[in-house]
This record gives structure tokens, sequence and C-alpha cells, in this order.
């Protein structure tokens, strides 16, 4: 399966002196500078007939002339995989995913992903780039998000991450009580030993994650989280390094530990909770095509609620022990 792309249009005066691939970027802004670039070198782009580079000047008056297929996603089936649909039209799709749903295949999860599922049910997606996934949860990770159905949403969408005008808010539960909110802004790259995880790195990309307290318990914290920027495991590696790890996070949080004179109930509960208390509570966008500002907010997952209500209660008895 695959798609034609044909378009032309005429480089007009205001762009004299600047290069093909920044007026192509302007006059194609429904793919991607990286799409575009490729298709400048593959050829598939021409200025008045000829293959040109991408940094040729131009002058005004040329024509460009865009002509290529967008090839579906190929080595990769779709699977009768349920999804939780919060939203859906013709561009863009909103979903609530579950613990335990890998998004993107990789070493050792082939199958059975987000991406599996969105290829079932809704087959034209393959002809978009990583099926329309814009920006991803961890395995573990619950909540909300945003799927582009067509090549121009997605587009519109990533710029939207890139330029952070995509609102991203998240609840957790760190070990350890805070005194308050505040703000991490450090730089995340991957770890210069274990090259599976992320760490702070002075070298690192820019990271700034907000956070605040819902809630305190005897020894965690209730909070709610904000993304400025999107690095992989941001929210985790940021809690660790100011030493409030999230609970049910061995990767980042390090040998599991028990607060003392915590009840049976509780003991169990935490050492049963098998993944981090994350979830992608919030997301507010843009809409790609219409331009119309969106918001939706999820519930919890039943088990991040059980986990406050347990913690609560061990509070609540201790509090009436006195």
């Amino acid at each position: 399966m695959s798609e034609k792309i044909e378009l032309e249009a005429i480089v007009s005066g205001e762009f004299s002196g600047k290069r093909l691939d920044q007026v192509v970027a302007q006059l194609f802004s429904d793919y991607s500078r990286s799409r575009l670039q490729e298709w400048i070198k593959d050829g598939a782009i021409t200025v008045d007939g000829k293959p040109s580079k991408p940094r040729e000047k131009m002058f005004g008056g040329e024509r460009i002339a865009l002509s290529a297929e967008l090839e579906a996603i190929e080595g990769h089936e779709g699977e009768n995989i349920p999804l939780e649909i919060v939203y859906e039209d013709d561009d863009i799709l909103v979903v609530n995913k579950p613990a335990g749903l890998v998004v993107h295949p990789a070493v050792g999860h082939r199958t059975g992903t987000l991406m599996n599922a969105l290829l079932y049910h809704i087959p034209d997606i393959a002809l978009v780039p990583r099926a329309g996934i814009v920006h991803r949860l961890d395995m573990d990770t619950t909540g909300l998000m945003v799927v582009a159905k067509t090549v121009q949403a997605q587009t519109e969408l990533v710029k939207q991450l890139q330029e952070r005008s995509m609102g991203r808010e998240y609840e957790a539960v760190s070990i350890g009580v805070m005194t308050g909110g505040g703000c991490v802004e450090e730089p995340i790259a991957r770890h210069p030993r274990n090259r599976q995880k992320m760490a702070v790195v002075p070298t690192g990309k820019e990271a700034i994650t907000h956070y605040r307290v819902l809630d305190k318990y005897r020894a965690h914290t209730h909070i709610r989280l904000k993304l400025e920027t999107g690095r992989t495991h941001q929210i985790r590696v940021h809690m660790a390094h100011i030493n409030y790890a999230l609970v049910g996070d061995p990767f980042y949080g390090g040998r599991f530990r028990l607060p003392k004179g915590i009840s049976t109930e509780t003991q169990e509960y935490l050492r049963n909770f098998k993944r981090q208390a994350l979830h992608a509570k919030k997301l507010e966008l843009f809409h790609p095509v219409t331009g119309e500002l969106m918001s939706w907010e999820v519930d919890l997952p039943e088990d991040f609620a059980q986990l406050l209500s347990v913690l609560q209660r061990d509070r609540d008895e201790n509090e009436a022990l006195g």
C-alpha cells in the first residue's frame, strides 16, 4: 500500500536568497523537514524540472515540484488488541494506554504493541510514519497519548511538542515526604555506564519538570507533574535525582525499602506494586487541522487509586493512635 503525492509551487520573491530546504519547508509545510530533506536527496523534489541540493539558493520564480510516494509500514502486522479510545476524528486519536502495553515494537516486544493495535483498528495509518505515534509512554506508565491519523496531522503535532505548546500533566506517588512543590531543571542523556538507563548528565539535553504536592502520607507523597520537555524517562530520572523516586520503580529508585511502623497491609501492597506509580492524567493540544484548543483528562487506573487508598488508610490509622 502506498500513497502518491504530487505538488507544485512557484518560489515567490520573499524567499529570494534562501536555501531550497528552507523554502520547501514553508511551501510544503504538511511534511516534516527531515522527510523533505530525504525527498530532495532522492530527487523526488525538483527545481525547474531538475534535481537539486538542499542548500541550493533560490532567487524567486523557480518552479518546485514534489513527486513522491508514502510507503506503508512494513514488517509489522495489525493485531486485534483492545484500545480505550477517549477521542477520535478524521485527523487524531486519543487513547488511554493501560499498564503493560509497549508503545512501539522493539527487541523483546515485536508484537502486542500499541502500534500493532493501531495498524489493526486504522489500516490506513500504515502510511503514517511510526503508525502516527507522536510521543511515547513507558510500558508500565498509564494514561493519555495522542496519535496522528495523517502525515499532515503528525507533522503539526510534532511541531507542537518541539515548540512546547502541547500540555502534558501526570500524577505520581514518590517515596519520601515532600515539603512542597518545585521545578527540576537538569539535562538528561544516556547513563554513562548503563546504556539502558537515562541519567542527569551535564552535557545532556535540556529537561524541565514542574511538580506540586497533592497529598502527603507518612512516607510518601502524591504529586502532580507538568512537562516542559519530553526526554526519555524524564519524570522518573528527575524525581530520583532529587531523592524522591517513584513507588514501584527499582530501575531508578534503587533498592526496595519500606518505611518503619507501617501496617502489614501497606507493606504487602507496596511490595506487590510492580510498576512505577505514574499516570499521564491530562493532555492539551491545538487540533492540527482546526487549530482548536482541546483538552482531555482521565481517571487514575484502579491499581494507582488503590495505592492512594492504602497509603491514606495507613496515615489515618497512625493518626488515630496518636
